[in-house]
Protein backbone atom coordinates (compact mmCIF):
# COMPACT_ATOMS: atom_id res chain seq x y z
CA UNK A 1 0.00 0.00 0.00
CA UNK A 2 0.88 3.19 -0.77
CA UNK A 3 1.46 5.84 1.99
CA UNK A 4 -1.20 8.08 1.23
CA UNK A 5 -3.76 4.99 1.09
CA UNK A 6 -2.92 4.27 4.78
CA UNK A 7 -3.15 8.06 5.85
CA UNK A 8 -6.43 7.95 3.95
CA UNK A 9 -7.93 4.58 5.64
CA UNK A 10 -6.46 5.67 9.15
CA UNK A 11 -8.21 9.02 8.75
CA UNK A 12 -11.31 7.07 7.92
CA UNK A 13 -10.82 4.82 10.59
CA UNK A 14 -10.67 7.80 13.27
CA UNK A 15 -13.56 9.63 11.57
CA UNK A 16 -15.77 6.44 11.72
CA UNK A 17 -14.58 5.95 15.63
CA UNK A 18 -15.75 9.69 16.17
CA UNK A 19 -19.05 9.33 14.92
CA UNK A 20 -19.64 6.03 16.36
CA UNK A 21 -18.56 7.08 19.83
CA UNK A 22 -20.52 10.52 19.12
CA UNK A 23 -23.70 8.36 18.20
CA UNK A 24 -23.25 6.13 21.38
CA UNK A 25 -22.77 9.09 23.57
CA UNK A 26 -25.65 11.14 22.32
CA UNK A 27 -28.18 7.65 23.26
CA UNK A 28 -26.39 7.27 26.26
CA UNK A 29 -26.45 10.84 28.07
CA UNK A 30 -29.17 13.01 26.05
CA UNK A 31 -31.76 10.67 25.00
CA UNK A 32 -31.71 7.76 27.62
CA UNK A 33 -31.15 10.33 30.64
CA UNK A 34 -33.33 11.95 29.21
CA UNK A 35 -36.05 9.86 29.09
CA UNK A 36 -35.54 8.89 33.27
CA UNK A 37 -35.62 12.16 34.15
CA UNK A 38 -38.94 12.88 32.66
CA UNK A 39 -40.34 9.50 33.51
CA UNK A 40 -41.79 10.92 36.84
CA UNK A 41 -41.47 13.84 39.69
CA UNK A 42 -37.98 13.47 41.89
CA UNK A 43 -38.39 14.64 45.36
CA UNK A 44 -34.79 15.35 45.16
CA UNK A 45 -32.54 15.23 41.42
CA UNK A 46 -28.47 15.54 43.78
CA UNK A 47 -25.67 16.96 41.36
CA UNK A 48 -28.57 18.37 38.93
CA UNK A 49 -26.22 20.43 36.81
CA UNK A 50 -28.47 22.33 34.51
CA UNK A 51 -31.92 19.83 35.05
CA UNK A 52 -34.61 20.00 36.70
CA UNK A 53 -36.06 16.61 38.77
CA UNK A 54 -39.16 18.08 39.74
CA UNK A 55 -38.56 18.30 43.32
CA UNK A 56 -35.37 19.34 45.30
CA UNK A 57 -32.84 20.05 42.92
CA UNK A 58 -29.67 20.02 44.76
CA UNK A 59 -25.89 20.52 43.29
CA UNK A 60 -22.38 21.83 44.78
CA UNK A 61 -22.34 24.32 42.09
CA UNK A 62 -25.45 26.12 40.71
CA UNK A 63 -25.18 26.05 37.20
CA UNK A 64 -28.71 27.79 36.02
CA UNK A 65 -31.40 28.66 37.70
CA UNK A 66 -33.47 25.99 38.82
CA UNK A 67 -36.63 25.88 40.75
CA UNK A 68 -35.90 24.44 44.61
CA UNK A 69 -32.24 24.79 44.00
CA UNK A 70 -30.13 23.88 47.48
CA UNK A 71 -26.85 24.49 47.05
CA UNK A 72 -24.59 21.50 48.88
CA UNK A 73 -21.53 22.15 50.73
CA UNK A 74 -20.84 18.47 51.18
CA UNK A 75 -22.22 15.74 49.46
CA UNK A 76 -20.90 13.00 52.48
CA UNK A 77 -23.28 15.07 54.68
CA UNK A 78 -26.14 15.74 53.19
CA UNK A 79 -28.56 18.54 54.65
CA UNK A 80 -31.54 16.34 54.87
CA UNK A 81 -33.20 14.39 57.28
CA UNK A 82 -33.08 10.58 56.70
CA UNK A 83 -35.45 9.23 54.71
CA UNK A 84 -36.75 12.80 53.53
CA UNK A 85 -37.29 11.83 49.51
CA UNK A 86 -38.96 8.89 48.25
CA UNK A 87 -37.10 9.32 45.22
CA UNK A 88 -33.74 10.59 44.57
CA UNK A 89 -32.08 10.47 41.22
CA UNK A 90 -28.34 10.60 41.13
CA UNK A 91 -27.64 10.93 36.97
CA UNK A 92 -23.71 10.92 35.89
CA UNK A 93 -22.43 11.93 39.28
CA UNK A 94 -21.30 9.24 40.75
CA UNK A 95 -18.36 8.60 38.70
CA UNK A 96 -16.92 12.03 39.71
CA UNK A 97 -16.46 11.53 43.57
CA UNK A 98 -13.96 10.55 45.42
CA UNK A 99 -15.87 8.01 47.50
CA UNK A 100 -18.68 6.22 46.00
CA UNK A 101 -19.23 4.21 48.89
CA UNK A 102 -19.88 7.05 51.11
CA UNK A 103 -22.00 9.10 49.09
CA UNK A 104 -23.78 5.59 48.07
CA UNK A 105 -24.64 5.53 51.61
CA UNK A 106 -25.69 9.19 52.15
CA UNK A 107 -27.59 9.07 49.33
CA UNK A 108 -29.29 6.23 50.89
CA UNK A 109 -30.07 7.54 53.97
CA UNK A 110 -31.36 10.65 52.77
CA UNK A 111 -34.04 8.62 50.08
CA UNK A 112 -36.22 5.71 49.92
CA UNK A 113 -35.42 5.03 46.02
CA UNK A 114 -32.20 5.72 44.79
CA UNK A 115 -32.11 5.57 40.94
CA UNK A 116 -28.47 5.69 39.29
CA UNK A 117 -28.02 7.25 35.83
CA UNK A 118 -23.94 5.59 35.01
CA UNK A 119 -21.97 5.83 31.79
CA UNK A 120 -22.64 2.49 30.56
CA UNK A 121 -19.31 0.42 29.39
CA UNK A 122 -20.75 0.60 25.51
CA UNK A 123 -20.43 4.42 26.03
CA UNK A 124 -16.85 4.52 26.18
CA UNK A 125 -16.58 8.13 25.77
CA UNK A 126 -18.36 8.24 28.85
CA UNK A 127 -17.42 5.53 30.72
CA UNK A 128 -13.57 6.32 30.29
CA UNK A 129 -13.67 10.08 30.06
CA UNK A 130 -10.27 10.61 31.77
CA UNK A 131 -10.84 14.36 32.29
CA UNK A 132 -13.65 13.86 34.43
CA UNK A 133 -14.78 10.36 36.24
CA UNK A 134 -12.21 8.56 39.36
CA UNK A 135 -14.02 5.60 38.76
CA UNK A 136 -15.04 3.34 35.87
CA UNK A 137 -18.59 1.62 36.58
CA UNK A 138 -18.91 -2.17 35.31
CA UNK A 139 -22.28 -1.25 33.89
CA UNK A 140 -24.08 -2.05 30.86
CA UNK A 141 -27.18 -0.82 31.58
CA UNK A 142 -27.54 3.33 32.12
CA UNK A 143 -30.03 2.84 34.97
CA UNK A 144 -29.64 0.78 38.30
CA UNK A 145 -31.07 1.10 41.74
CA UNK A 146 -28.23 -0.74 43.12
CA UNK A 147 -24.74 0.48 43.26
CA UNK A 148 -23.06 -1.48 40.11
CA UNK A 149 -19.30 -3.20 41.08
CA UNK A 150 -16.46 0.01 39.99
CA UNK A 151 -13.05 0.30 39.92
CA UNK A 152 -11.10 3.40 40.53
CA UNK A 153 -9.17 4.79 37.31
CA UNK A 154 -4.77 4.19 37.45
CA UNK A 155 -3.33 7.52 38.23
CA UNK A 156 -6.59 9.25 38.11
CA UNK A 157 -4.77 11.86 40.95
CA UNK A 158 -2.23 12.29 39.12
CA UNK A 159 -4.09 13.01 35.91
CA UNK A 160 -6.91 15.29 37.19
CA UNK A 161 -3.81 17.58 38.90
CA UNK A 162 -2.33 18.23 35.60
CA UNK A 163 -5.40 18.41 32.65
CA UNK A 164 -9.09 17.30 34.71
CA UNK A 165 -11.64 17.86 37.42
CA UNK A 166 -10.58 20.74 39.84
CA UNK A 167 -13.67 20.09 41.90
CA UNK A 168 -13.19 17.94 45.02
CA UNK A 169 -16.13 16.25 45.36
Amino acid sequence: MKFFDILLWTVLAGLSFYILSYVLNWISYRYLKNRILNRQKWDLNICCGTTDGGGINADIVQHSELPNFVLVQDIYNLPFKRGQFEHVLCSHTIEHVDHPLRFHRELRRVGKKVTYVIPPLWDITAAFNLLEHKHIFLAIRTEYEKLPKFVRMPFVDTFHKLFGQKIKA
